[in-house]
């Protein structure tokens, strides 16, 4: 029983990456038929804060500690945080580049999570001992594969069909000039870091918040409610049109709905209670297996090309 235990933080990750992974593909589909961002975050969180309001009503009102002004503070800012903003940087991020780039930012949230929990002493590292010297090396193994994947591109793995990418090359051409697509990819890659280290800064917060307030499915709920008003209340001091909150076919319905109740509500529940068994940097340390994941479902459904790195001459077909 007390290896089962040991183990049920690992599985309950990586279920949450592969329902993550599903999250992307899925976002990266929508976004490219334009759907606003701000649309989506609020329906998101709404919906679930809908789902597991009930859920965290009845099943820990037996547990649940009062909930006090300081306890909503801190959900509310982990709304910020960790819901509104942090999405609507991701979701930019994806539109910009692809769900693949996207994760490979993620692969930083390990390094950049351990860093922020150190000065709040949820992080040790004795740099003598083999433990300290594994989080050194870790860490540096991180940082140095997010770089490598931000700046080289090798051949592809995989050839569409010489029509599909003539195709795609030329759909490309008529939308974006050269340099406005590099202009995309470089704001793109600007708001994927900020969306890091919103990601990162959550990590740390919500290990606070599970020590005052450890009911993951009640927290999760406020968190997605409060995240819910933010992003409506950004989206409607920016864009004064009511057509853009029509949601239009299946695919943008499934997407809100799954996003919603398995994006935005269990795996956040699953997270929590990962950060309160295991901490934040342990939960962190499987946000790079969602590029995996992602990268196998990236190819088949979007059709997006998967390179062992970028080169200058790659870098400029992509783009020409």
């Amino acid at each position: 029983m007390a290896d089962c235990n040991e183990w049920k933080p690992f599985i309950a990750m990586i279920t949450v990456d592969f329902a993550f992974s599903i999250v992307n593909i899925l976002l990266k589909k929508v976004l490219d038929e334009g759907i606003n961002h701000l649309v989506l975050i609020t329906y998101r969180l709404s919906i679930s804060a809908l789902f597991l309001g009930p859920i965290g009503y009845f099943w820990e009102r037996g547990s649940r500690p009062k909930l006090t002004f300081r306890i909503s503070c801190y959900l509310f800012l982990s709304a910020i945080v960790g819901a509104s903003l942090t999405q609507y940087f991701f979701l930019i991020g994806i539109q910009y580049t692809s769900a693949t780039f996207a994760c490979a930012f993620v692969n930083m949230v390990p390094v950049v999570t351990f860093i922020m929990a150190l000065p709040f002493k949820m992080e040790t590292v004795h740099i003598k001992s083999n433990s300290g010297k594994a989080k050194t090396l870790g860490a540096l193994v991180c940082v140095a594969g997010a770089i490598l994947l931000t700046v080289y591109r090798g051949a592809p793995l995989f050839n569409h069909s010489p029509n599909q990418a003539v195709t795609r090359a030329m759909d490309h051409g008529l939308k974006l000039s050269h340099a406005r697509r590099a202009e995309r990819w470089t704001f793109g890659c600007i708001a994927l870091l900020a969306g890091t280290l919103l990601w990162s800064s959550w990590f740390v917060l919500q290990s606070h918040i599970g020590r005052r307030y450890p009911c993951q499915y009640s927290s999760t709920a406020i968190m997605s409610f409060f995240g819910a008003i933010q992003s409506a209340v950004l989206c409607l001091s920016t864009k004064r049109s009511l057509s853009i909150w029509v949601l239009k076919g299946k695919i943008e319905i499934i997407t809100v709905l799954y996003a919603g109740m398995i994006g935005s509500g269990l795996c956040y529940v699953g997270m929590s209670w990962c950060v309160k068994k295991r901490g934040p940097v342990f939960t962190a340390a499987f946000s790079p297996l969602v590029q995996i994941m992602a990268a196998m479902l990236d190819v088949p459904v979007l059709h997006e090309e998967l390179y062992l790195g970028r080169t200058k001459k790659c870098r400029i077909m992509q783009q020409e």
